[in-house]
């Protein structure tokens, strides 16, 4: 049986407008990651596809070092926290790599 989703807890009946504005603001914020990192992928696909013509590695971990150290100095300087912005450009590198490997293998 599929799952169904809850009944969520019914809205205020006089909803904060604050926080009305700054939840905007946030909505507004992660449509435009998805749209970023929608981008970032269609660009990275194309270095796959590049890479696999060109019989060159998936992966190149001097790039990504480098990619790393800089991302974290550019976080530092926004005042956001390093070790995040590190595991969250891992994340996206182990992504990258995984279809790169996959436009190799054909």
């Amino acid at each position: 049986m599929p799952h169904e989703p809850q009944a969520s807890a019914a809205p205020d009946p006089v909803p904060d407008p604050v926080l009305a504005a700054f939840r905007k603001s946030i909505d507004n914020i992660d449509a435009a990651l998805i749209h970023i990192l929608a981008e970032r992928f269609r660009i990275t696909q194309a270095v796959g596809e590049y890479k696999a013509k060109a019989t060159l590695p998936p992966a190149d971990p001097d790039r990504e070092a480098r990619q790393i150290a800089r991302l974290r100095k550019l976080s530092e300087e926004a005042d956001l926290d390093p070790e995040f912005s590190e595991k969250f450009l891992r994340f996206i590198i182990d992504e990258v790599i995984r279809h790169h490997e996959r436009a190799q293998a054909g």
